[in-house]
Parts: structure tokens; C-alpha cells; sequence
């Protein structure tokens, strides 16, 4: 059976919103979103000349990057901006690259986490939750896996992507806390400036999906 690559983008939407109400199940998807939204800190944080501290990461999808020197400005936008581009290219690399492609950004993927674990993990919970997103992550590096297993990348991938457009909502709460507040601190702008700026990337990051799968078809799997 064969269906368009957009038809197949329809699904993976309509599946990450039913995983986020379905309890445990939900789990490895946010825990892979607050992975890549604390990751963007740090990486930026290095980029800009700084360099990371600590990652928490906690079982309720809360996370915290704790970074030392850089361009502050820069290590504060990059969270959400940078967990909807992870989202993004995680899809399109499960979606259009060929298998050994794709395996080769699973295998990136998977030395980020290891990295992470060895340098920056400094709690229990930090140290389960990237253990169950290494085993997710190395899934596709099995050939005999690749075409269940890529699905379930690409679904990772849209839950990131979907997650980074409605998390920045939470900002609205006024207690002045988080990315947004230090970006207001910093610029002068105020907050719902910033949190509009973050849902105007991930949804183009969206749109940029929509737009690209247009006449292209796939052969669905049988899993």
C-alpha cells in the first residue's frame, strides 16, 4: 500500500497527540523533547566559548542546563528553538535519508546521550532517563529493526517538534521564571515577545515538513 509522504506526516501528528495523554508511554517522547531543549543550551553554551556544567534531567520532563561562561543571550533563545530544529531534522532524516543515513544521525544522536551520561549527568533520574532514550536511539543502528524502528524515530521526532511549538505556553505563568524571563531581562523585550518568537520557528519548523513532503509517496511498512 502506498501513501503520500503528507498523508503519512497527517498520522505521525495525530499519533504524538494521543501518546501525550497515555501515561508511561508518553515518557521516552518528553524526555527525549526536555533532552534536546537542555542539549541546545549547552551547545551553544560551547559555541559562544562557554562550556557545560551540569544536565538534570527529571522524570516529570523538567530539565535544567547549568552552563558557565558564553554568550548568555544566545544559550537562553537556543532551548526551544533548538529542540523544534532537533525535531525537525530527526524527522526528515527518518523520512528521506537512506537507511544508512539515517543510521549515521542515529549514531550521532546516541554519542550526544553517551557524552551527556559520562560528562554532564550527575543525578539518578538524569542517568535512567538518558539510559532509555540511548535504548530508543540505538534501535535503528540494527539493520533488521530499520523499518519498525524508523517509524518510531519519526514519531519521536514530530512529538519534539509539536512539544517545542505548545512548551513555551508554560512561560504564561507569572512567576517571571525561565527562558523567556532572562530573555526580558537581558533585552528589554518583553517576555510574550520571545515566547511568540519560539512558536513562529517551530511552527515554520512545521510548516517546512508540510511543505516539503508535497508529492512525495512511500510505501507503507508492514510492522
Amino acid at each position: 500500500m502506498k501513501i503520500s509522504a503528507r498523508q503519512r506526516l497527517i498520522l505521525f501528528i495525530i499519533a504524538a497527540f494521543i501518546i501525550d495523554y497515555i501515561p508511561f508511554i508518553n515518557l521516552p517522547f518528553l524526555w527525549s523533547q526536555t533532552f534536546f531543549h537542555e542539549i541546545s543550551h549547552g551547545l551553544s553554551a560551547i559555541l559562544t566559548g562557554g562550556q557545560i556544567q551540569q544536565i538534570n534531567l527529571n522524570f516529570n520532563g523538567s530539565g535544567l542546563c547549568t552552563t558557565l561562561g558564553g554568550i548568555h543571550f544566545i544559550v537562553a533563545l537556543s532551548g526551544y528553538a533548538g529542540s523544534a530544529l532537533w525535531g525537525m531534522v530527526i524527522y526528515l532524516c527518518a523520512s528521506t535519508l537512506s537507511p544508512t543515513s539515517s543510521k549515521i544521525m542515529s549514531a550521532i544522536m546516541v554519542t550526544m546521550l553517551v557524552i551527556t551520561v559520562i560528562l554532564w549527568a550527575r543525578n539518578l533520574s538524569t542517568l535512567i532517563i538518558l539510559a532509555a532514550l540511548l535504548m530508543v536511539y540505538s534501535f535503528p543502528l540494527y539493520r533488521s529493526l530499520w523499518f519498525s524502528i524508523s517509524s518510531l524515530i519519526q514519531l519521536m521526532g514530530i512529538y519534539v517538534l509539536l512539544e517545542s511549538i505548545r512548551s513555551p505556553l508554560y512561560l504564561l505563568d507569572g512567576r517571571d521564571l525561565g527562558d523567556g524571563a532572562a530573555l526580558a531581562q537581558l533585552s528589554l523585550i518583553p517576555e510574550i515577545i520571545w515566547i511568540g518568537l519560539w512558536i513562529f520557528i517551530s511552527t515554520n519548523c512545521l510548516i517546512f515538513l508540510w511543505t516539503s513532503s508535497k508529492n512525495n509517496t512511500v510505501r507503507a511498512a508492514k510492522y
